[in-house]
């Protein structure tokens, strides 16, 4: 987002490039990466297994938001509900884990208590590289759950840790628009299973 970088552009001029970015970036997206994990969804919903959905700042309001649109949206009445759960929501627990054991084990430590052999460990991050998200994968990789990254900028480190990846490719700072995905990825993967 280098042309978005001038603070002169006047609001109408800087609206249109930020809106012309966003349809850069989700053009850019690998549907394949998309299809895969709403396989990987589906399959859990068939196994009962729980998908638990992580992240800091913007991306822990992205993983409440996912969490509760997975449970309720693509869980209407008459249907099997998808088991969703966001360890970025409970305030208390993650205080609790940050002050005793270290902000990097805020979601391990609940993924300790709650996590079962087979389920789903969904980690969102616009850069790939929060430790505590990092961490996470590494637990649930270790621990014989399916580690989910979907990351920004280059990937970061979670990238490579994950077994299925929805890479928003970009430059790295442009927090906005790959959160902006991130929220895009939210609604079309829960829309599509409301109807699945």
């Amino acid at each position: 987002m280098k042309n978005m970088d001038d603070g002169c552009q006047p609001p109408l001029t800087y609206a249109g490039n930020y809106i012309k970015r966003l349809i850069d970036l989700l053009n850019n997206l690998n549907h394949q990466e998309i299809e895969r994990v709403i396989e990987l969804f589906l399959d859990a919903r068939v196994r009962d297994s729980t998908i638990f959905f992580l992240g800091n700042g913007g991306s822990a309001a992205t993983a409440c938001h996912f969490a509760n649109d997975m449970s309720v949206c693509a869980s209407p009445e008459g249907k099997k509900p998808f088991r969703a759960i966001s360890v970025a929501a409970n305030m208390a627990h993650v205080t609790c884990l940050g002050n005793d054991t270290g902000y990097e084990n805020i979601f391990t430590g609940q993924l300790r208590n709650l996590m079962r052999p087979g389920d789903v460990v969904v980690g969102i991050s616009a850069s790939g590289n929060s430790p505590n998200a990092v961490n996470a994968l590494d637990y649930a990789n270790l621990n014989h759950a399916t580690s989910v990254a979907v990351v920004g900028f280059d990937g970061g480190v979670m990238a490579t840790k994950a077994k299925f990846v929805i890479h928003v490719k970009s430059e790295k700072g442009e927090y906005g628009p790959v959160e902006d995905v991130h929220m895009v990825l939210d609604h079309l993967i829960s829309t599509y299973l409301a109807r699945a």
